[in-house]
């Protein structure tokens, strides 16, 4: 049997598994990634994803294919029994906070073939298809795995081993790590269904809150559609899985097999748990390894990719010798508590979709409506969680949102005008209105420079670009420069997943802001 070496193995080619494959081959390192099927599985399960998850994409290399192979949320709308609006809003394709439309419908095939292409692109990353993992040992220095398949080619030997391999994750099992029930759990049948024919459709998304039988009705990606039917007390599985009772419950919305064809059906548990344990030694896990959480507000594959971006700069700093391995426990601090925010928010939108009491429900509707005539209305769009642990400058001034998801917005420099990650570079970045190279000093720049860190003097609007110098870039849409002035600062020192390490206040304060990440890394000495 062949054996393969690698810096990272990765279990599980999802979205996350390949986000996270591609993001280390960027950086340079031998990935071998594993996935027990042999061909790509072809249905979906993620019907869309976020701006923050947009610009994670973009950073894996299908940027620019990303609005091709996606289409506007557009509204999305929660009504009750009789049809009435309880709240709505709308997701504009314009760029949002993060560079990229807020929400965009996907359908997941299409995606993870374009992300398998990008792979295909990239010759450090070997992909094992085919092959089930049978078995993963921690020997200290590396972990060896066994995984045989149809070219009996499965012994792979890795310094890690990343289990994005589902929810019923053998790595996780492998780990020790039990899942922790967050009381949330119904079974719900999803029927995804093509037109024969083009069909639009206003709302685009509906959440049908009837108690009757609640409904989710939404797109998944260009010319597919889904229908979600929660399964009702009294009904089996196996009576919701016939065909003749989807297109009983598809009937009411004009879906026939005169004008539609069936897809895909499972019955799916929507459910909401988390490991206890993301890393033991060099076994970590990404995605629903990690954590489930109800679909209701369109978090769960983002989540996982915010996992994906997070994991792969700190492995990237321990491989390097830069930081020790303890620096991979941050990991777990900081993603944790933002999925669990996630999960709790994705539950309470799911307890207004689910609810089958008639009485509850009628309240929940009066409440909900009259929610709407208040200024502020109601609003259950999914927001992103600052961090609240882990590699995070903390200052007495508390009010500071260290740890928020930094802004991404279009710069010029030269003849070159991009949003800036495509301008400046992905990784970490120093964004300041000084000039860094005259406000830091060697020791400083020096660290930053072993990061691989860019420098950037932002620019007001209005100064050419063709005049800025090479760590310069003009502020084409005004919004780095309110940014930082709307927190009285002069500089953000970002992480590679985007996240604000921390501000600096003033000239003197920037040495103090890098040096306080060198202090928080654990670096090799």
């Amino acid at each position: 049997m062949k054996s393969h070496t690698a810096d990272v193995a990765v279990v599980g080619c999802g979205p996350v598994g390949l986000v996270l494959s591609i993001l280390l081959a960027h950086r340079g390192w031998r990935v071998v990634l594993l996935e027990k099927y042999r061909g790509q599985y072809p249905f979906p399960r993620v019907v869309a994803f976020d701006g923050e998850t947009a610009r994670s994409f973009a950073s894996a290399g299908i940027g620019a294919d990303l609005m091709e192979l996606g289409e506007p949320l557009g509204q999305y709308m929660f009504q009750n029994a009789e049809g009435r609006e309880l709240f709505s809003f709308e997701a504009p394709y314009e760029p949002g906070r993060d560079g990229w439309p807020i929400a965009t419908v996907m359908h997941q095939p299409t995606f993870e073939r374009a992300l398998r292409e990008h792979v295909l692109t990239l010759p450090n990353i070997t992909t094992l298809f085919g092959h089930k993992v049978e078995a993963v040992e921690d020997h200290g220095s590396h972990v060896s795995i066994t995984a045989p398949g149809p070219d009996h080619e499965g012994d792979v030997t890795a310094s890690y081993v990343i289990g994005c391999d589902g929810a019923n994750s053998f790595v996780r099992d492998v780990m020790g790590s039990r899942m922790i029930d967050l009381n949330f759990k119904h079974d719900w049948l999803l029927v995804d269904v093509v037109f024969h024919e083009k069909r639009a459709f206003r709302p685009n998304d509906v959440q049908v809150c009837d108690p009757a039988r609640p409904t989710t009705i939404v797109a998944s990606g260009r010319g597919h559609r889904r229908w979600e039917f929660m399964r009702l007390p009294g009904e089996s599985i196996e009576e919701m899985s016939t065909v003749e009772r989807m297109w009983e419950l598809l009937a009411p919305y004009d879906v026939t097999p005169a004008n539609a064809d069936l897809t895909r059906n499972i019955v799916y548990t929507f459910q909401a748990a988390m490991a206890d344990k993301w890393r033991n030694g060099r076994m970590l896990l990404a995605g629903d390894s990690a954590h489930l959480m109800p679909p209701f507000a369109g978090q769960g594959m983002c989540s996982g990719i915010r996992d994906s971006v997070n994991l792969a700069w700190k492995l990237d700093l321990v491989l390097r010798d830069l930081a020790s391995d303890s620096l991979l426990d941050a990991y777990q601090a900081e993603r944790a508590l933002q999925v669990r925010h996630t999960i709790e928010m994705s539950i309470e939108v799911g307890k207004i979709v689910s609810e089958l009491d008639p009485v509850a429900a009628a309240r929940r509707d009066a409440f909900l409506i009259a929610m709407q005539a208040k200024p502020e209305g109601v609003d259950l769009a999914p927001s992103a969680y600052a961090l609240e642990d882990g590699i995070v400058r903390r200052t007495p001034d508390i009010a500071l949102p260290h740890g928020e998801l930094s802004p991404q917005g279009v710069v010029a420099r030269g003849t070159q005008r991009d949003r800036f990650d495509d301008v400046v570079g992905r990784g970490w970045q120093l964004i300041t209105t000084l000039d860094p190279y005259e406000a830091l000093g060697e020791d400083e720049l020096e660290f930053l420079k072993s990061l691989g860190t860019h420098l950037v003097r932002v620019m007001p609007a209005g100064i050419p670009p063709k005049i800025a110098r090479a760590h310069e870039v003009v502020d084409v849409e005004r919004l780095y420069l309110p940014w930082l002035a709307g927190y009285k600062k002069v500089a953000a020192l970002v992480r590679p997943d985007y996240y604000v390490f921390g501000f600096a206040a003033d000239r003197a304060d920037l040495p103090a802001l890098v040096n306080d990440l060198k202090a928080q890394l654990p670096l090799v000495r």
